[in-house]
């Protein structure tokens, strides 16, 4: 597998991650880390940054064989 796969699936990951610690501790109005509904956002944009740049670098990476 191509290290550029594998590194775009770890991006992809760690966004998935984000945007469900993000949207969790948006609806229990922020958690330790995240006080407030606004700051509780922050991990959520980190993730869908992190998951579509995952995406797209998985999408674009030509298979080397």
């Amino acid at each position: 597998m191509n290290m550029k796969r594998t590194f775009g699936a770890l991006l992809t990951i760690l966004g998935i991650v984000g945007i469900i610690w993000g949207a969790y501790a948006f609806i229990n109005g922020g958690d330790g880390v995240a006080v407030g509904k606004f700051t509780a956002a922050v991990p959520f944009v980190v993730g869908l940054i992190f998951f579509f740049s995952g995406i797209n670098l998985v999408k674009t990476t030509k298979d080397e064989a």
